[in-house]
Parts: structure tokens; sequence; C-alpha cells
């Protein structure tokens, strides 16, 4: 998981979400409202579309799934689920962009709150994963810092079989990929600096290349990258993580 830029909508599918909360709000029976609602023809043709789209272009990797980073992105997803709050049906800041597995399978209506009312599960859009989840990337597997990060980890399975795999494949395309990053630098090469710097961004389970970079001065990075000290150099040059920052805060239309 890693942290996500949330994007203006235009402004008439804005006054297009409040009309719809509006309904909402004046039905006696708000649920049920809410529901008809999401599932009406013009919402479905003219607004989710917007919402779909936006999404995308704020997801990790190609249309990545925002919580596991893996998986297509292929549902809009209610961070706080339509059962509990329908008013926020139509609220854009509830909205994510999640796989049927972390959506449908894994997370469903659950929604576990602190004893203060706050949201135990992570909100990419809100809060820095790193505060909470600490990637271990020799193991491919999240280990909590916090309960809040225990509690995501749980509930959306977050070190199922398919992902650690996923992440042990990612961090060998990564060590490749900072080399010729580094190489590219080396040779003043802009285009190919600016390709890997693509690259790092759209590939599936971006957390790894975030987690280097993060922890690029950790003597679990140091170890990784023993046979090549030239690149562990590069990667923690101040400028290289800058430039690495702009690129997974930037949103995939404007990079």
């Amino acid at each position: 998981m890693i942290p996500i830029t949330r994007l203006e909508l235009p402004e008439r599918t804005r006054r297009e979400l409040e009309d719809q909360t509006t309904k909402i709000a004046a039905a006696r029976d708000r649920l049920r409202e809410a529901h008809r609602l999401w599932q009406n023809r013009i919402v479905r043709t003219a607004i989710l579309p917007v919402l779909r789209g936006t999404l995308a272009e704020m997801c990790p990797g190609i249309k990545r799934c925002m919580y596991c980073g893996d998986s297509l992105g292929t549902d809009i997803e209610h961070f706080e689920p339509v059962k509990l709050r329908p008013i926020r049906a139509f609220d854009w800041h509830n909205h994510l962009l999640a796989c049927s597995y972390c959506n449908s399978r894994q997370k469903q209506d659950k929604f576990p709150l602190a004893p203060d009312g706050t949201p135990m599960l992570l909100d990419p859009t809100v809060d820095d994963p790193a505060e909470h989840l600490h990637l271990a990337l020799s193991a491919g597997v999240y280990l909590d810092l916090s309960p809040r990060g225990k509690v995501t980890i749980d509930l959306l399975d977050l070190n199922r079989g398919e992902l650690v795999k996923g992440r042990e494949h990612a961090l060998r395309a990564n060590r490749r990929l900072l080399r010729d990053w580094r190489e590219a630098a080396e040779d003043d090469d802009v285009d190919a600096v600016h390709e890997c710097l693509g690259d790092l961004r759209e590939q599936p389970v971006a957390e790894v290349a975030l987690a280097l970079l993060q922890q690029g001065h950790s003597a679990a990075v140091a170890q990784l990258f023993g046979r090549d000290p030239a690149t562990l150099a590069h990667l923690r040059r101040p400028e290289t993580l800058a430039l690495a920052a702009e690129v997974f805060t930037t949103s995939a239309a404007d990079w």
C-alpha cells in the first residue's frame, strides 16, 4: 500500500454527487435509496465512469488496487461501507478503486473502529501507510507498526501467498530498474531516465519500489545491493529520493 493523492473532480460531477447525497438525506429509508441511486441507469452512465476514470489516474501502477497494489482495480470501493453510512454513498472522499478480492472477498462491509470511533482500516488517500506498515523486502511480507497496521493487514489479507510472490518478483525487477536508472543518469540520457521513472511508477506492486527508496539507508537494503554498491549509492542520493518522491505523488495524467 502506498500513499495516494486524491484528485479533484470536474465541477459538474461534484454537483451531481451533491444532488444524489441530498436525495439520500431526504429519504425515509436512506440505505434503500442509496442502493437505488447507485444502480440508477443515469448515474451509472454519467457519474460512475468519471469516478472510475479519476480513481484510475490516482492508482498505483496502471489502474492497480489501492489496497493490495497487485491486482487490477475493478470496483469503486466505499471505504466506509454504504451499509453503515448510506449518506456517504456519493461522497467522493469515500471512494477508492479496489480489486474484487480485496473489496468483495476480504473487506466486504467490515469497518472496524477504534474506541474513539475513528477507522482502524488505513485509507491510502488520507493516511501514510509507512507510519503503520513496514514492508520486509527480503521476505515480501508486511509487518505491522501500529494497531491500525495490524487491522489493515488482517482485514485485507495483505500477506496472502500471491502477493508475497508478486513482491519477490517486483524486488528483482526493481533492482534491475534502479541499476538502469543509475546508468542512464551517469550517461546523461534524459529519455532513458524518464523511461525508468515511468516504469517505477507503472509496474504492479509499486509499494516495493517505494519501500526500497524509503528504506534506502537501512542495513537490509544495503545487503540487497551488496554486489552493486554503485546502484546503492545512487539510490541513497538526495536527488534520487526527491525525484522518486515526485514520481509517486504526481498523478498519472500529469506525469
